[in-house]
């Protein structure tokens, strides 16, 4: 009876003192980490940290002890003394691949994504898109303009098929003067970037226009680790001088600036005389009741020369050298500016959500001669590409986290809008930069896209399941300034995607998913008020079905095969400077992606591609899809230290491909070899190089097949017209942390 009765008064003790315990994990003073595990040694309960740090957990007692953990930090437990709200501090440690588990994650190659930016570290703006695995871009115009890119099958010229967004900010331009879909990334630092989030296919409902072949999200950092000043001194008179500085450091609020400035002249006898500069803010402040804002500023302006695109038999003959030009007045000029607001709010019942707005200001003008004398054999053909608009955005987001019958439930749901004013797009004749000599186009575009979308997803065991619905309604409006009366002309369209994605989580080693989902692109307002019978948001149709599987805990495998239809392609016309709609196409192909970790310091990775791109609505002989990449290949290896010496060198193989539908014109391949090596001091100083076609292989970074006519030609001639890869070149770089 003694003993029941000790035990009673033991029971009601522990009833009476347990309480609920708050706090929060931080890794630096102002950087709150989300996700760490928490667990009550005594209980066995646990609880997540939020986005700010924040955590609770409930039935907790004097005395208990409460372990944390979270993968690439050091777990360390804390012995709850009282009840006050404290602040804990993880520490990082190197970054090692068995810690990596396979999760229930859909977006299984974001686990790739997480270790080669921890493993391989951005050195450059175009390194940005290329962590894409079987991402491949191409500069052809100076510096100055949107990269070419590729990936499964595609040449989406500056982004047609696929969605960018920083911070949730779109990069991709609708209408936009040289091209639909255009993304100018170049206005993101890289050193700012904290994390890259990608996935292929039209998988995910908050992602729509655009986002066919995939999609790439870029999260900057919300403070700094450190203070940075950095210069690099190269070939070709580069130069790069980036500055990153704390500006506030408050318990509840903090900022944070970047600029950079860049120059070359490039490889080419004609001076690029390229130039950028960068500036970017960032200001979070965080509220007492679980909330959050966040007001992000960035300002970006280039300007350039360029030598264009040149063909074959020039260089042949002797005409000119792989790096002289025809036209080398090409070039021009850009500019962007972003202001975007975030807030952030966690309610009590496992609520949040989420609302941003944005504004973006864009100014582009852009020389070209893709033909030379092919439609005028006196002045030439050179044209001008102009435009200036002003975009804005709100998307409002919601998430519901609950359980029933052992289900546990994920719902998002969000509605949103773009819109973009265009008041003068221009396409123009002009000679030397300097003289109009016909005005092509010449109008005012407004555009519009409301949408909204709804996604769930169930855990119920090993399985996930996640069914997704989204909606987009487009108004194009395009008023001609050409013709003698003008007038707006207006159109409407609809469009739902669908979407499911099912997973199944054998263990932490091993998943097998399988996603499907409708996606669209939408074709340019001039095309649409122009080209009648042609569809408004072409639509794709596509799944995938791979898995992630670690057979060593130092050994990640990715593999997923798939299938992509696809409404309708675009294809360039080059004598106009412009794209136009085609027919239907289908895609297929394989995927495989490697990461190993030989010791503690040293990793190697591989991703493989092979697609087959054909057009349906062609016969056999003709039904190929210029420019559609079949077999890419990346591959490095890379000694990461926090201190003393790190080092990587990595290769990029891009197979020959059909440069027209016959495939009589062939774009040929290339393998490019990088690496850089540094050695950091403990006193925060790091020196280096980064050594850029390490065998000076000569190569073509874009290739077109052109019809054109020279000067002293009596008639045109279709061939391959290319700008050159960069030969070898390195430069120098000292950085300095604090």
């Amino acid at each position: 009876m003694k003993h029941l009765l000790f035990l009673f008064l033991f029971l009601v003790t522990q009833w009476c003192t347990s309480q609920t315990l708050s706090g929060s994990i931080v890794v630096t003073e102002n950087n709150g980490i989300d996700k760490v595990h928490l667990v009550n040694l005594r209980t066995k309960l646990s609880a997540y940290t939020n986005e700010f740090g924040n955590f609770t957990i409930e039935n907790c007692a004097i005395n208990d002890s409460i372990q944390c953990s979270k993968k690439g930090f050091q777990d360390f437990v804390f012995i709850i003394t009282d009840f006050s709200s404290r602040t804990y501090k993880l520490k990082t440690v190197p970054f090692q691949l068995d810690q990596v588990v396979v999760n229930n994650s859909f977006n299984t190659t974001n686990i790739i994504s997480q270790i080669d930016i921890k493993t391989f570290p951005v050195i450059s703006s175009q390194e940005l898109l290329r962590k894409v695995p079987g991402l491949f871009i191409g500069q052809h115009a100076g510096g100055g303009k949107a990269e070419q890119i590729f990936l499964r099958g595609f040449d989406i010229d500056h982004g047609t098929d696929i969605a960018i967004d920083v911070d949730g900010l779109p990069v991709n331009m609708v209408s936009h003067a040289h091209g639909q879909g255009y993304s100018d990334l170049h206005f993101l630092i890289p050193e700012t970037v904290q994390k890259i989030d990608f996935d292929k296919g039209a998988y995910l409902a908050s992602k729509g226009n655009f986002a066919t072949a995939g999609q790439v999200s870029f999260q900057t950092k919300k403070v700094l680790d450190s203070d940075l000043i950095s210069a690099e001194i190269g070939q070709f008179n580069t130069q790069r001088l980036l500055g990153m500085f704390t500006v506030l450091n408050k318990p509840n609020q903090n900022a944070y600036i970047a600029t950079e400035y860049q120059k070359s002249e490039g490889p080419f006898e004609s001076p690029q005389n390229f130039k950028r500069i960068n500036l970017f803010s960032k200001y979070n402040l965080e509220f007492a009741n679980q909330s959050e804002l966040s007001l992000t500023a960035s300002y970006f302006k280039s300007n350039w020369n360029a030598s264009g695109q040149i063909p074959n038999r020039a260089v042949d003959s002797g005409l000119i050298s792989r790096f002289g030009a025809i036209d080398d007045t090409e070039g021009g000029t850009t500019s962007r500016t972003n202001v975007m607001l975030k807030y952030r709010k966690f309610f009590e019942d496992n609520w949040e959500s989420a609302t941003s707005f944005y504004m973006s200001n864009y100014q582009f003008n852009l020389f070209s001669n893709f033909t030379f004398f092919l439609n005028d054999p006196i002045n030439g053909d050179q044209i001008n590409q102009k435009e200036e608009r002003n975009s804005v955005g709100f998307e409002s987001q919601i998430r519901k986290k609950s359980a029933y019958r052992g289900l546990n439930i994920t719902t998002n749901a969000a509605l949103g809008f773009r819109n973009d004013v265009m008041p003068n797009i221009v396409l123009s004749h002009t000679k030397n930069r300097e003289t109009v000599l016909d005005l092509i186009q010449q109008g005012a575009i407004t555009e519009t896209n409301g949408f909204g979308y709804i996604s769930s997803e169930i855990i119920a065991g090993k399985w996930t399941i996640n069914p997704a619905l989204r909606f987009d309604l487009f108004g194009f409006n395009y008023l001609n300034r050409l013709v003698a009366q003008p007038q707006k002309e207006t159109e409407l369209q609809t469009i739902w995607s669908p979407k499911i994605n099912l997973l199944f989580k054998e263990n932490d080693n091993l998943n097998f998913y399988f996603k499907a989902g409708k996606g669209f692109h939408s074709n340019d307002t001039r095309v649409i008020m122009e080209q009648t019978g042609r569809a408004k948001l072409p639509s794709s149709l596509g799944f995938d079905i791979g898995s992630s599987y670690k057979p060593f805990p130092r050994f990640l495998v990715n593999t997923a095969f798939w299938y992509l239809n696809l409404e309708q392609e675009f294809v360039y016309v080059g004598d106009a400077g412009i794209v136009e709609p085609s027919g239907a196409t289908l895609r297929k192909g394989f995927d495989l992606g490697l990461r190993y970790q030989i010791t503690n310091k040293l990793f190697i990775n591989a991703d493989y591609t092979y697609t087959d791109a054909k057009s349906i609505d062609a016969v056999k002989a003709e039904n190929k899809i210029p420019l559609a990449p079949k077999t890419t290949l990346v591959a490095g290896i890379n000694y990461r230290a926090e201190k003393g010496f790190s080092g990587s060198i990595y290769s990029r193989y891009l197979g020959d491909r059909p440069a027209n539908e016959a495939n009589t014109i062939v774009a040929k391949g290339y393998c490019i070899t990088d690496m850089n090596v540094g050695y950091a001091f403990n006193s925060g100083i790091e020196v280096g190089a980064i050594i850029q076609n390490v065998f000076d292989t000569d190569w073509n970074e874009t290739q077109f097949a052109t019809e054109s006519r020279l000067f002293n030609e009596a008639s045109a001639v279709t061939e391959i017209h290319f700008t050159p890869g960069t030969p070898f070149n390195g430069r120098l770089f000292l950085k300095y942390k604090f």
